[in-house]
């Protein structure tokens, strides 16, 4: 019988997006004789919105709204077909691609125009909003937002009224779940994501010192809360009025029936664009290689780039770079 692969790869970063690899992967695999059963994959980052979407069903919304630096711009959200279910990725509106290398200021972007998606989808009927939080260009502990959320027509609380004066009855409540991708507490949103967002160390002291002092304002105080430094803490501003954080990876993961696929699978091959320390800490890869542990399948890894080479766990049967989707194909292969 030819081997079965799960082919559950995630995206290459602004390179290639989860399903273009895991096709070319698949390619691979099933020229060599081999049997792949695609199935791409994200961690609450950026492409979540897209690998939910595709497996779940449903159609995507625009909605005008600001980037990091409040430039007035066109973005998504994606409603699933229950109508009742949306998806707002903070990468749409505040993420680091929307801003040239010269605009990189953590200083001065913010998450307003993720707070406008999201009500948005409020005001599409969206009972429950799933955001997806990696990938942003921010460091404002969620404050953008929820200027926005309190500006907005479509009133809604979380747990904390937005505006204490308004009865229940005039509330619309609708859920809302943080989908994270690192396990960062709130207070080091700045020291471990602020510099490759373009702060120096003079910038980070002053955005800890800033997240600090909004700490101590909000309904709850999130410092010290795991998953609460997402997307420069706008998972934490939004846990402080009542959200609920949640490990992307494996909400994505059990989204796409990825155990039921995983025992019909012989091994599974995986992948990111850039594979170092940060991918075992509440990276999709992490959560993939601890099912497939558990379930006693082997996995293989395709990247575009190995950042931890011999401090590999041993876990992980094999590991390739490849640098493009050719490559990646050939790469794949060879594994059959």
């Amino acid at each position: 019988m030819p081997r079965r692969f799960l082919v559950a790869p995630d995206s290459f970063k602004g390179t290639f997006g989860a399903a273009e690899v895991a096709e070319a992967i698949a390619g691979g695999i099933e020229a060599a004789g081999g049997v792949a059963d695609r199935c791409p994959v994200a961690d609450g980052g950026e492409g979540t919105m897209d690998v939910l979407l595709e497996a779940l069903g449903g159609e995507r919304r625009t909605a005008r709204v600001h980037d990091p630096l409040r430039r007035p711009i066109e973005a998504s959200f994606g409603l699933l077909a229950n109508g009742e279910t949306a998806i707002v990725e903070v990468a749409q509106t505040s993420g680091l691609p929307l801003l040239a290398p010269e605009e990189r200021d953590p200083e001065r972007a913010d998450t307003f125009g993720t707070g406008e998606l999201i009500a948005g989808a409020v005001a599409a009927g969206a009972k429950r909003v799933l955001v997806a939080a990696g990938g942003s260009a921010t460091t404002d502990g969620g404050l953008g937002a929820l200027e926005a959320l309190r500006q907005s027509d479509a009133a809604f609380v979380l747990s904390h009224a937005y505006d204490r004066e308004k009865t229940n009855a005039e509330r619309e409540r609708v859920r809302i779940e943080v989908l994270c991708d690192v396990q960062t507490p709130f207070e080091g949103a700045a020291r471990v994501f602020a510099p490759q967002k373009g702060a120096d160390p003079a910038a980070v002291e002053r955005l800890s010192a800033r997240l600090d002092r909004f700490a101590a304002e909000l309904p709850r105080d999130p410092r010290g809360v795991p998953m609460g430094g997402c997307a420069g803490g706008l998972s934490g501003g939004l846990w402080a009025y009542g959200a609920e954080l949640r490990p992307g990876a494996d909400f994505v993961l059990d989204a796409l029936d990825f155990d039921a696929r995983l025992g019909r699978a012989d091994a599974v091959v995986s992948g990111e664009g850039r594979f170092d320390a940060q991918s075992l800490s509440g990276k999709i890869v992490a959560a993939i290689a601890a099912r497939c542990a558990v379930a006693g399948k082997p996995l293989h890894l395709i990247v575009g780039k190995d950042g931890l080479g011999s401090a590999a766990p041993s876990a992980i049967s094999s590991l390739t770079e490849a640098s493009d989707l050719e490559e990646i194909r050939g790469a794949a292969e060879r594994l059959p």
